[in-house]
């Protein structure tokens, strides 16, 4: 069981997630852009964090190297809809670990996590 962060601009796609990752995992916050990711992760302190890669105010991969900087151990996986697959590289060298392609399918969802940890 991990404790996750699942950061994505849209509640729907939040909502999905928490779905297909409760019970076995435990979601122990939510954010709608980047900004309140980085400003809370301390307060949140997740194992693995689901980041969208496309947000407003701080888009996902800006969000992901302020967390992995200052919190090398966190695991995030990348959240990004089909066609932004380019985005994935620039995210792994920000410190994405891993990536799930949108529309979600909850068998990957977790197969992705699990991989991470």
């Amino acid at each position: 069981m991990a404790n996750i962060l699942l950061v994505d601009d849209s509640e729907f796609m939040r909502k999905l997630l928490k779905k297909f990752l409760t019970p076995k995992h435990t979601i122990v916050g939510e954010a709608d852009d980047g900004i309140v990711a980085v400003e809370r992760f301390d307060e949140w302190n997740p194992e693995v964090v689901l980041m969208d890669v496309v947000m407003p105010h701080m888009d996902g991969i800006t969000a992901t190297r302020h967390i992995t900087r200052a919190h090398p151990e966190v695991k995030v996986i990348m959240c990004t809809s089909i066609g932004e697959e380019k985005k994935v590289k620039a995210a792994i060298e920000a410190g994405a670990v891993g990536y799930v392609t949108k529309p979600f399918h909850g068998p990957n969802v977790l197969k992705e996590v699990d991989s991470v940890l």
